[in-house]
Parts: C-alpha cells; sequence; structure tokens
C-alpha cells in the first residue's frame, strides 16, 4: 500500500476508527449539497427524528435544476420549483447556509466552494454528485456520494469507506499552443481506460501540472472520476496559497501563515511509496476530442475514428456500440463531423478562465449558420466577472447565447436539452447516451476553445487553425 502520499497523511487525520466491517469510519470536513441528491436525505433524517449534527459544516447551493436563461420563480418546470423549494425548506430547518439564486454566490457547487475559498488544503470533501473530485485541485480528498452516503453525512459528518490504492499520474513538459488542461484529462483516460482507475485515487504530478493555474488543475481533477478513480488531487504550492489567499472563508492574518506552514507539510514526502505510478509526456497530448459513448473514446483532433483491430479486445464491443449509436465509421476522420450545438460550461470548464480562452477563438468571428451556440458561467460571480471583461460581448457579437449559472446542458435536468439526433460539441464531462437530454443525442467531449472552434466551423476542427 502507498505510504508518505497527501491521500495517507490526510486519510489518518480524519480517521475515526475501523469498523466491525473493517470500513474505515472517515470524519468529512466539508459536506457540499444542491438540489437533486439532497431532498431524500433530508426526508430519511426526519423519518428516524434526527437533526443536521454539524450544520455549519455543509454548504448548499442550487444547480442542476436552474434554467439559464429565465430564471423568475416559480419555474416553469413544475417539479424543479418543487426541488427548489425543498432544499430552501430544509436548509432553513437546519440551519445551512444556502447560497440561492440572487445572492451573488449561488452556481455549480464545485465552482462556488473553490472561488469562496471553503475548499482548502487538507481536507475531506464530500456531495451527492460525481465531479465532487474537482476539489482534489487544492490537495484536498474529495468524494462523490450517492444519497444515502448524503444522509450519513447529514446525521454523523462522517462516511463508511474502504482505503483506497494511490497511483501517480506523472506528466512532464510544456503544452503545445491550442493543448489545455481538458486535453490533458482526455488523454490520460483515453490512455489508462474508464476502469483504470477502480480502486485508486489518482494523485496529478510534474512539470505540466505545477505549471498550471487552479482553475485548470480543477479542470483535470475534476474528470479524475471519469476515469474510474474515486478522487484525484494535486499537492498543494505556492500557486494554491496566491488562489485562496483572502477568498471569504480562507484564514485570515496569523491563522494564514499558520494554515500555510500545515498545508506545506501535507504534501506527498519525495521518498512516498505508491501503489503504480505511470508517466505521460505533455509534447505528445495533441487537441483531444471524444468520438464514442464514454469519455474513454478519445482521439487527437487530427486522427481518425479507431478501427475495431486498433482497440484492445476487451474495448471491441462497447466501440461497436458507440459506433452505431454516433453514427461514425471505423477510419473516419473525426474533423470535419457537422455539429448543430456547441455548449461552453459546466463545472468542468465553466470557469473564468475558461471563458477567456472561448472568447479568445470567437472574437471578430462568427458562429457557422444552423449552428446553436451558447455559454453558461460556472457561478454568478463568474458570470460577473466575465461581463465586466466583456467577455458576453465578445460572445454576444459572434452569435453566441449569453446565460444565467447553472448546470444547464452539462445533464439537461434543466431546459437545456438536445433535441433529436443534434449532435453536441461540449465542454463537460460525459458524453453518455442520452446525457445531454435527448434519447438519441450525441455529444463529441472538448475543450471550450475546441467548441468555440467548432461553433465557428460548423463542425469539428483544429483550434490551432484560429490560434
Amino acid at each position: 500500500m502507498s505510504k508518505g502520499t497527501l491521500f495517507d497523511k490526510v486519510w489518518d487525520l480524519h480517521t475515526v476508527g475501523t469498523l466491525p466491517s473493517g470500513l474505515t469510519q472517515l470524519f468529512i470536513g466539508l459536506h457540499l449539497i444542491h438540489e437533486v441528491t439532497s431532498p431524500q436525505a433530508f426526508a430519511m433524517l426526519k423519518e428516524r427524528d434526527l437533526k443536521v449534527l454539524f450544520p455549519q459544516r455543509t454548504i448548499a447551493t442550487v444547480d442542476h435544476i436552474v434554467p439559464t436563461e429565465n430564471q423568475a420563480r416559480p419555474f416553469v418546470d413544475s417539479m424543479a420549483e418543487e426541488m427548489i423549494q425543498a432544499l430552501e425548506k430544509s436548509c432553513q430547518e437546519n440551519d445551512i447556509t444556502f447560497y440561492n439564486i440572487g445572492s451573488g454566490n449561488q452556481g455549480i457547487v464545485h465552482v462556488i466552494a473553490p472561488e469562496l475559498g471553503l475548499t482548502q488544503p487538507g481536507m475531506t470533501i464530500a456531495c451527492g454528485d460525481s465531479h465532487t473530485s474537482s476539489h482534489g485541485a487544492f490537495g484536498a480528498i474529495a468524494f462523490g456520494i450517492g444519497t444515502s452516503q448524503v444522509r450519513d453525512v447529514l446525521a454523523s459528518q462522517t462516511l463508511a469507506l474502504s482505503k483506497l490504492k494511490v497511483r501517480k499520474i506523472e506528466v512532464n513538459g510544456n503544452l503545445k499552443p491550442g493543448v489545455y488542461a481538458k486535453d490533458v484529462i482526455l488523454h490520460i483516460i483515453r490512455t489508462l481506460g474508464v476502469k483504470g482507475g477502480v480502486g485508486y485515487a489518482y494523485e496529478f504530478a510534474g512539470t505540466t501540472f505545477t505549471q498550471m493555474n487552479m482553475e485548470e488543475r480543477m479542470t483535470v481533477c475534476n474528470m479524475a472520476i471519469e476515469g474510474g478513480a474515486r478522487c484525484g488531487y494535486i499537492n498543494p504550492d505556492q500557486i494554491t496559497y496566491d488562489y485562496l489567499k483572502n477568498r471569504d472563508f480562507a484564514p485570515k492574518d496569523a491563522d494564514w501563515e499558520k494554515a500555510v506552514t500545515w498545508w506545506d507539510s501535507l504534501s506527498s514526502h519525495a521518498d512516498a511509496e505508491y501503489d503504480d505510478v505511470v508517466i505521460f509526456n505533455a509534447e505528445d497530448i495533441p487537441p483531444t476530442i471524444t468520438w464514442g459513448i464514454t469519455p474513454g473514446q478519445g482521439i487527437g483532433v487530427d486522427e481518425k475514428v479507431p478501427t475495431a483491430a486498433e482497440l484492445l479486445e476487451e474495448d471491441r464491443f462497447i466501440a461497436e456500440e458507440a459506433y452505431r449509436y454516433m453514427d461514425l465509421y471505423p477510419g473516419q476522420p473525426i474533423q470535419g463531423t457537422k455539429i448543430d450545438v456547441c455548449f461552453i460550461g459546466s463545472c468542468t470548464n465553466g470557469r473564468i478562465s475558461d471563458l477567456r480562452e472561448a472568447a479568445k477563438i470567437a472574437q471578430g468571428r462568427q458562429v457557422a449558420a444552423g449552428v446553436k451556440a451558447f455559454v453558461v458561467p460556472g457561478s454568478e460571480r463568474v458570470k460577473k466577472e466575465a461581463e465586466a471583461e466583456g467577455l458576453d460581448q465578445i460572445f454576444i457579437a459572434a452569435g453566441f447565447e449569453w446565460r444565467e449559472p447553472g448546470c444547464s446542458m452539462c445533464l439537461a435536468m434543466n431546459p437545456d436539452k438536445l433535441q433529436g439526433r443534434q449532435i453536441s460539441a461540449s465542454s463537460s464531462n460525459r458524453n453518455f447516451k442520452g446525457r445531454q437530454g435527448s434519447s438519441s443525442g450525441r455529444t463529441l467531449l472538448m475543450s471550450p476553445a475546441m467548441v468555440a472552434t467548432a461553433a465557428i466551423k460548423g463542425e469539428v476542427a483544429d483550434v490551432r487553425e484560429l490560434l
């Protein structure tokens, strides 16, 4: 087993005890909730006449079901209105801080917690959402959990978990122009597979990651779960501390210096032992795009859809299914694939730096005829900052729609949905069948800059042509 890693240190510091089952009872320092996985959990507490044990350690927002065009209450979708009312009531009854629409702090849960300084190194974090691994970018251990586990954290502030193995994924060197953090994680998942990380925590290390800003690191950790890992993290450093300093919930004054000293001590030892180590060269990573129905079915933008013979035998069945569903044939160049909808946003790529990169491509250009393109900021703060920089006007002038914050078409639990067989260029994190709202809709995952390129060209194209 691993030894001396940040994962081992944080796990040991938060271990309450070992349960008779052999599982670790792990204390959870920060619990994030939203409107989708919490109503049933609160109902379970009421059934057992239990209270939220540490309400000050739970923070709520609304993101999945909020409309991004008309946010007037009551919502047009009666079920969405019912869900937000349930969350409002539960937070009020349990004295839980709730960042509602119009608060100035509402947004996608994995965007607002870091920007508020709630997410900090050395924490254990849980949320009823798969992509909670995003918070690992700060040197935290963050788990996506199910509704029954949301109940457990509300009631006990702990989780029962098996300790994970730790795989070090090292990427070294400089990324080439037109290659972004999204390409890095898609390339890793393509190489190791969507099941490669099962039973592991991923430690992302190497000079490529140490050069990334915090938002790029969040993109990488966000999709660790798509590679099968339960969580992903990066050791904290000066870039982490510069991001956190002076944020709302960050330590202040003398407490800040103490916190930084402690955070430094948590980083993996130089001689830490890992269960596995995988090394990549940054210069080998191209602008990457998915062609199939899992995030592991990725290729470079200048490559062709792989033939079954080029794949491992275990990957051929799902590839055959993907060919049929996506209407792509083996050996077909991915470039030139016509696009109907272009979506920039999500907890993967809805932060200010993502919007800046996409705006560079959009500026002075026009969305192709027949393409619906829209931009959804990850939070109210991101929207405000983008508008202060004039990014909204760049997008609007180019023919993009500028929306209100929310999860939007990442999972389409709101009005933003694909229609029929539409094909989407998306900066989100999953390309499963029906993921974006249509049972037959198709999704190609790529970086925000690549999505903007597809919007301008009306088809899959290489962002490097427009840089």
